[in-house]
């Protein structure tokens, strides 16, 4: 990685603005996975021991710029203070008089965390003033450790890069970017690619990426039922975006030219389609509604060919696990992005397993990234079986895409 880190500034004495991705998921107020919090650890460490003042800031769900208590990184300082073991100071704000007040009183050493930067509006416009107001809580030292957002560019992972003297990448930042950017420029070879996720449209581009780097790509998802629907195949009531049928028979074509061998489901678990009535129910009503009819109701395992009306896909089957723990024997290097099925629900996280299991048997380098399958290695407690997690969904993708990142593109060049 070409940009400087924190390794490659003096920071003793000096106020050092910190951008984390602390967007952890919380229930009752409180921290379910603090996994993005421990992730920021190093950083924060480094910084603390080498007698920087360090101010954190960060977001977490969508406020839309209003304050919303539900959304107050409040918790977050406690966990923090907890795992460093030492007082985070937390200010009420964001660059208001409480941020102003607890940032000056840091002495060397010391920690700080700002309140939930959505809480002001003016964070996702990107606005030049936030960002003005951000770089002078610090000493023209700026951290971007936040690659889960570094796709955004927001006023606290792109803007305030314009107002500092030295603005640098955090061990997260360039743990993340050495992996992806070192796997795609020079993997070793045979290299897979496997693809889930809902739609076919939020992969197009990282398909199109890869055609020219992997030597396979194992497709499941929702997103795997437009291709079998362009192959011509009976696909029921399965989720399928109509207008991407001739771009998923290009991409196949593509594969075909590149010799990329592309494999789809062979069997799927179906279940019945819920038919919702209710016209009032919002979008997040009628999910609700769908998951409850789905975990009570009865489901089987067809041929992917054959899926009737009123069913629907819900999961790779177990003839297609075997098939995908199949193919990745004797890979040297495997890329995996988005779950299997509908992960959500116990009973359709099953093929998801299954593959983070057959991934985990094989000698490779392994890298993984979006938040269903990392659940389920989590949950498999098969962490210390991959070479590396990464951080960020959205930007994993992008950079996976082969897009430049706002939030690591205006950092220092060494």
């Amino acid at each position: 990685m070409n940009k400087k880190t924190v390794k490659d500034i003096d920071v003793k004495g000096k106020k050092v603005l910190v951008r984390c991705d602390f967007n952890v998921p919380l229930k009752d107020g409180k921290i379910t996975d603090n996994t993005r919090i421990t992730a920021a650890l190093p950083t924060i460490k480094y910084l603390m021991e080498n007698g920087a003042k360090v101010i954190l800031c960060s977001h977490l769900g969508r406020p839309k710029g209003e304050v919303r208590p539900e959304f107050s990184l409040k918790p977050v300082a406690d966990e923090l203070s907890r795992l460093l073991n030492t007082d985070v100071k937390f200010a009420t704000d964001i660059v208001g008089d409480s941020a102003k007040e607890v940032t000056a009183s840091l002495k060397d050493g010391e920690v700080a965390l700002l309140e939930n930067v959505r809480f002001d509006a003016r964070e996702e416009k990107n606005d030049d003033t936030l960002s003005t107001e951000l770089a002078s809580l610090c000493d023209g030292i700026y951290v971007n450790d936040a690659f889960g957002t570094a796709h955004r560019a927001h006023s606290s992972t792109e803007g305030v890069s314009h107002h500092v003297n030295e603005a640098v990448a955090g061990f997260l930042m360039e743990k993340e970017i050495t992996f992806l950017n070192g796997t795609l420029e020079n993997p070793e070879k045979p290299f897979v690619a496997i693809l889930g996720g809902a739609k076919v449209s939020d992969k197009i581009g990282v398909i199109e990426n890869l055609l020219n780097k992997v030597d396979e790509i194992l497709i499941g998802g929702g997103m795997a039922y437009t291709f079998l629907k362009a192959k011509g195949y009976e696909i029921g009531d399965s989720l399928c975006e109509e207008d991407k049928i001739e771009e998923a028979k290009n991409i196949m074509k593509k594969a075909e030219d590149a010799g990329v061998k592309l494999v789809l489901p062979v069997d799927t678990v179906v279940a019945p389609v819920l038919k919702v009535e209710d016209e009032s129910l919002d979008k997040k009503e009628k999910q609700k509604a769908f998951f409850k009819f789905l975990e009570t109701t009865t489901d089987k395992v067809v041929d992917s060919d054959k899926i009737e009306a009123n069913w629907q896909g819900c999961d790779i089957g177990p003839r297609t696990a075997e098939l995908f723990a199949k193919e990745l024997q004797g890979k040297k290097t495997v890329l995996w992005n988005g779950p299997l099925g509908i992960c959500e629900l116990e009973k359709f996280s099953i093929g998801t397993e299954k593959v983070a299991e057959a991934i985990a048997n094989v000698e490779c380098t392994s890298i993984v990234g979006g938040g269903d399958s990392v659940a389920a290695i989590k949950k498999l407690g098969l962490e210390d079986k991959f070479t590396h997690i990464s951080t960020g969904g959205g930007a994993s993708l992008e950079l996976l895409e082969g897009k430049a990142l706002p939030g690591l593109v205006c950092l220092s060049n060494k």
